[in-house]
């Protein structure tokens, strides 16, 4: 998992597609389900690791001013 499509696309295998318009709400969405499915254990601890690893990273970058 290298990007924010492969995160969607581990999303979009257990029938769930985000998208609200903006972006760092779109995030933390996506987040919030990563967090539901591994709870759930439907994902491993690796793909929840780098998925969270991801968002986190990309909604760090959209709240830095600029």
């Amino acid at each position: 998992m290298n990007s924010i499509y492969d995160v969607r696309q581990l999303l979009k295998r257990f029938g769930t597609i985000i998208y609200i318009g903006d972006r760092l709400a779109d995030l933390e969405l996506m987040e919030e389900e990563i967090k539901e499915l591994y709870q759930a254990k439907c994902i491993t601890t690796k793909e929840y690791q780098m998925a969270i690893l991801l968002l986190r990273q990309e909604m760090a970058e959209l709240k830095q001013p600029e």
